[in-house]
């Protein structure tokens, strides 16, 4: 069995912190930084119980033995598309190219929050930056876009997977004006919640072998069911699609 380092001491919460960046998030929702910071501030222990949870698994022992780096695989646009047409890589690579994203713009927001206080081992760096890079696959997966409605809809999900505060604290934020500007909204948002719920735990799958197999076979294997349709609602700073 891989070898883990004792835990670090329980991290403090900050509620003034998130507080100020949930109001810089409402002012401009594309601020993916604020999002980290406000995980950030409220996660306390939430990410260790998920580490912990991790090394149970086997997954996550070949995962750490082997030292994987989602990142660098997601971030091979070409050999993904080179995968058979339908399967969860190919289909991932052509929803980056159309959102004009990449893996490593994520992760460069998740450093510029300036959010780790402390030193980690190799490990929990490993697992907390695959649990941030797993973020855009979570999106194909489930079906959910990278509008305003699907990114709530998708942390409700996270949110029952992960039950980190800070991704709580965004989702009800969003239901609540949801419930202002788009009801039919709400219904989307709960139902993320719900479907986290009954799905496998995915930050302990081999997302490099689901890479490999057809998408809709993924979903059925974690317990996803079908992508929901909905009406997307791009906010104004969002780019132009790509076609």
């Amino acid at each position: 069995m891989h070898e883990i380092a004792p835990p670090p001491p329980r991290k403090r919460v900050q509620p003034l912190r998130a507080l100020r960046a949930i109001r810089e998030l409402i002012r401009n929702p594309d601020d993916t930084a604020k999002v980290f910071d406000i995980i950030d501030a409220l996660s306390g222990n939430a990410g260790e119980r998920s580490f912990q949870r991790f090394v149970r698994t086997p997954e996550g022992q070949h995962i750490l033995t082997e030292q994987r780096n989602l990142l660098a695989t997601l971030d091979d646009h070409e050999g993904l598309k080179r995968l058979p047409a339908g399967s969860l890589g190919h289909v991932y690579a052509d929803f980056v190219a159309r959102e004009q994203i990449t893996g490593q713009g994520l992760a460069d927001a998740s450093m510029t929050a300036a959010r780790r206080e402390r030193a980690l081992d190799p490990d929990r760096e490993r697992f907390y930056a695959r649990l941030r890079d797993m973020h855009d696959l979570w999106h194909v997966a489930t079906g959910y876009s990278r509008d305003l409605v699907g990114e709530a809809a998708l942390l409700s999900f996270s949110y029952a997977q992960t039950r980190n505060r800070g991704v709580g604290l965004i989702v009800a934020v969003a239901w609540l004006k949801a419930g202002r500007e788009l009801a039919y909204a709400r219904p989307l948002i709960e139902d993320g919640y719900r479907r986290g719920k009954r799905a496998a735990w995915l930050p302990a799958q081999d997302w490099e072998w689901l890479l490999t197999q057809p998408l809709a076979a993924v979903r059925e294997r974690l317990g996803l069911g079908e992508p929901p349709a909905y009406e997307q609602q791009r906010s104004s700073g969002a780019p132009v699609l790509a076609a």
